[in-house]
């Protein structure tokens, strides 16, 4: 699919934009003062493949706190903060990749032309992050509601900000918690700026409802080439926002990592357990990294020919199955044997491209 043409940008060292691949992001949950927890957070999540962490900056003891955080950081750490800019100096003295502000809420335009002058020093990009919940008075008053015209009209004002200061390193998000909302909202940026976005549905809520939501709104708006960065915000741990990311990505063709398991929704014709056998085989290949399709199937009907598509597959029968790669039948197996053989195959096959 063609994506949009966006700036070029870096996040340490994560090309943004300007058809580089959407990174994926999340934020911890952790208080930040708590620089052990943080970090075994931030580590946790690079292993589950977040490539972009957000910490959130409520006080200046938070912010004295991110040099250590991104000392120890494996992945590029951006510090979230609101109306003080004092945070946003020490957060840039303390050495963060990228800041998330908004302009119109720090204040006097000398405090916010400092926190530019420090980040044009140390080139570090300034996202603008426009919430629904959190419009300026004004524009709130003159449409009425958070409208996706009205995020635009808050985003204008603050890239103009930054632009009067001549700072161009800048990234945008517009989000709401209405998922068409907010896809409206970004398409009409889209078609007035060219930086770089990070798309998310804000406050998307708990599974499922969360992950229906963001992968709705993100999902849309990727495969019409809007976004350059995603986070899915859920009322759950991280790591299944960046679980859910990968999926969105997997399946939009945009990204390769991990297993892309296949498997059947079962019916009447099913003779093997199939859903233990999927959930198994999903949870004991969740840490691979390498690309690889997985198909579980349970009948003689789609099974075969799903399974000689993928790399590794199994087709069920009453009781036993048939374990695939790359499109052979290799044996045929018991049931109560179908994982372990079909793990034993794949960790073969992984052992011997590592030797290679």
């Amino acid at each position: 699919m063609t994506r949009r043409k966006t700036r070029r940008l870096y996040i340490g060292e994560v090309p943004i934009g300007d058809g580089a691949p959407p990174a994926v992001q999340s934020m911890t949950k952790t208080d930040t003062r708590d620089v052990v927890k943080t970090v075994a957070q931030i580590k946790e999540l690079y292993e589950a493949g977040c490539e972009i962490i957000r910490v959130a900056v409520p006080d200046m003891e938070a912010a004295r706190c991110l040099g250590k955080i991104k000392a120890e950081s494996p992945i590029p750490v951006i510090a979230d903060i609101h109306f003080d800019y004092r945070l946003a100096l020490e957060a840039l003295r303390q050495g963060v990749d990228g800041l998330r502000i908004n302009p119109g809420n720090i204040g006097a335009k000398w405090k916010i032309k400092e926190i530019v002058e420090a980040a044009r020093e140390r080139k570090v990009p300034i996202r603008i992050g426009v919430n629904a919940g959190s419009l300026e008075r004004d524009i709130l008053d003159r449409y009425g509601h958070p409208t996706p015209e009205a995020l635009v009209e808050s985003a204008r004002r603050n890239i103009e900000i930054l632009e009067d200061l001549d700072y161009r390193e800048i990234k945008v998000s517009l989000k709401s918690s209405g998922v068409m909302d907010t896809v409206a909202a970004y398409r009409l940026f889209s078609q007035r700026f060219d930086y770089p976005l990070h798309v998310g549905i804000s406050e998307a809520g708990p599974p499922p409802q969360g992950i229906i939501k963001s992968a709705i709104g993100i999902g849309i708006l990727l495969s019409e080439g809007i976004g350059d960065t995603i986070r899915v915000s859920l009322t759950a741990s991280p790591i299944e926002e960046v679980k859910v990311a990968w999926g969105i990505l997997k399946a939009l063709g945009l990204r390769e990592a991990g297993v892309d398991l296949i498997s059947c929704p079962t019916c009447g014709r099913c003779e093997v357990d199939i859903i233990n056998l999927s959930n198994a085989v999903s949870e004991v290949l969740s840490s691979v990294k390498k690309p690889l399709k997985v198909a579980v199937m349970g009948c003689p009907v789609n099974g075969p020919g799903e399974a000689r598509e993928a790399d590794f597959g199994v087709a069920g029968g009453k009781g036993k199955g048939f374990i695939f790669k790359k499109g052979k039948v290799i044996k045929e197996v018991a049931e109560e044997h179908l994982l372990e053989e079909l793990l034993v195959l794949i960790r073969e096959e992984d052992e011997n491209s590592k030797g290679h």
